[in-house]
């Protein structure tokens, strides 16, 4: 793997995944495509230093748009991270948009200048959400436009793959991902237990699949490794901690990590539920950003229980424990950890 190409190099798992592609010897360069200007966070040091050095390129591209040939290098491996992906944020045609035509035009790169290893994240949401275990095997009924236009990007590079049986395709389908830059549902979740506003809401045994970024990272390589030894055309692979957490092990991580000794309080849901619809109201009205919506709410409260099966039978080695990965996102960012 010589040059690698990283289709929104620039996001949160882009930029983790950059860091860690720039470990390895066996990459010449590591290319980040993307809208948004590279992060310069301390976290992002590394990435910082090899773009000074060369080691990094960054090439601004919206990927709805056809890849410019003549600006990107023949590349030898290629993730496709680019995508819309915040529910509740964007209109139902905007998740197709954006993940249908960054697919489309992702997988005819690869063609044009014959890469022959795409890896693609997708999600778990083409599971949908539920109390009993999902897995690999288990039958895909996504309940949301995110989750549609992701299990039809998947169909998508799997169709590039077919093409040319020499063709590989790793497909990875994480939970949420939590970690410094996520500025998603766990930070949130970190703010609000730092400050003591967080509470339960009868959900304190809901069951999040997700796990730590740098630990998503080593399944990238780990399921690369693995197909270039097995000739595997595509691999499909869950992402999650083991057990899945449920969120009480999550707050119960976070706590011990921040030094918090507040123990959460617990509303019924049906009472936050009611008061987000009027706060949700008027918040549209006056255009305001604010966390407390009727699909936040209920997206908390149903399980996501995802067993990252494919992963425990191939045999890898999990790096972090969940008070592990707080403690090492802590060690990287400690400003999400202040009260």
């Amino acid at each position: 793997m010589k040059q690698v190409v990283i289709f929104g190099g620039t996001g949160f798992i882009g930029t983790h995944t950059a860091q860690r592609l720039l470990q390895e010897t066996s990459i010449e360069q590591v290319v980040l495509t993307d809208i948004a200007l590279p992060r310069t966070d301390p976290y992002a040091s590394a990435l910082q230093s090899a773009l000074q050095s060369g080691k990094a390129r960054f090439i601004q591209h919206d990927v709805r748009q056809p890849v410019p040939l003549s600006a990107l290098p023949k590349a030898d491996l290629i993730f496709n991270f680019a995508a819309i992906h915040r529910e509740p944020g964007h209109e139902p045609r905007e998740y197709f948009e954006t993940n249908l035509l960054g697919a489309t035009n992702v997988c005819d790169y690869a063609t044009a200048i014959d890469c022959r290893h795409i890896v693609f994240t997708s999600s778990i949401s083409p599971y949908g959400p539920s109390e009993e275990s999902r897995h690999e095997g288990s039958l895909p009924v996504p309940e949301t436009p995110y989750g549609g236009s992701k299990l039809a990007a998947e169909k998508m590079h799997i169709a590039w793959q077919a093409a040319a049986p020499q063709r590989k395709l790793l497909i990875v389908r994480p939970g949420v991902v939590f970690g410094p830059g996520e500025s998603g549902n766990v930070t949130r979740l970190v703010h609000s237990l730092a400050k003591g506003y967080f509470v339960y809401m009868g959900n304190k045994e809901t069951r999040k699949a997700g796990g730590y970024v740098k630990e998503l990272t080593n399944v990238f390589l780990f399921g690369i490794n693995y197909q270039i030894k097995n000739g595997e055309g595509v691999t499909l692979m869950n992402f999650s901690m083991r057990p899945t957490p449920a969120l009480s092990e999550y707050v119960d991580a976070i706590c011990k990590v921040g030094g918090i000794r507040r123990s959460p309080l617990s509303i019924p849901r049906k009472l936050l539920l009611g008061v987000s619809y009027p706060i949700d109201f008027v918040a549209g009205i006056f255009r305001v950003k604010q966390p407390i919506s009727p699909t936040r709410i209920r997206k908390l409260y149903h399980s996501t229980n995802i067993e990252a099966r494919r992963l425990q039978e191939l045999g890898f080695a999990y790096r972090y424990t969940l008070e592990e990965a707080f403690e090492d996102w802590k060690n990287d960012k400690p400003e999400d950890f202040r009260r």
